[in-house]
């Protein structure tokens, strides 16, 4: 079976977006789940959508994530904001643009940049299967060539399902 993170592929065993028809702010929506038969397996967030030059850079602060694709996406750490909850820890952060589907799994919580997604399991996963959904979806990058972003077809992406990823 292969996971569908947004195209809807009917007649298949392949997994399809839920309609994205719940906000959770003005500034962060949840964009959708992939599902199966059963429950949702990953939600597809955007991010907090800060711009770094905006804000106070702190060694000792939160990461703040970009569409780096080097240092796990961690463009600096700075300080926190108040009131501002950061993405929550143990999801993949996905490059909607810039370097397109750099994915990395954030083990503590973090900020993030313009055009960054997160992606939260909703199912029991460990932190093995979470690092090969990276390498999955960073495996679709050559899709975006020319400047080509993945903001609206990142969730169309084709990714096996859990029971599917090797031992």
């Amino acid at each position: 079976a292969r996971l569908s993170l947004g195209a809807d592929l009917p007649a298949t065993p392949a997994f399809v977006m839920a309609t994205p028809s719940f906000v959770t702010s003005a500034s962060r929506g949840v964009l959708g789940a992939i599902r199966a038969k059963g429950p949702s397996v990953i939600s597809v967030t955007y991010g907090v959508n800060f711009e770094l030059n905006k804000m106070t850079v702190n060694d000792d602060g939160i990461p703040f994530v970009g569409r780096s694709d080097r240092n796990n996406g961690v463009t600096a750490r700075v300080m926190p904001i108040d009131g501002i909850t950061p993405n929550p820890s143990g999801t993949l952060s996905v490059a909607g643009g810039g370097s397109v589907l750099a994915t990395f799994l954030q083990l503590e919580p973090y900020y993030s940049g313009r055009d960054l997604f997160y992606l939260t399991a909703l199912v029991p996963m460990t932190d093995s299967q979470k690092l090969y959904y990276c390498a999955c979806i960073r495996s679709n990058r050559y899709r975006y060539s020319y400047g080509r972003q993945a903001n609206k077809t990142l969730k169309e992406l084709l990714i096996p399902a859990v029971e599917d990823i090797p031992a």
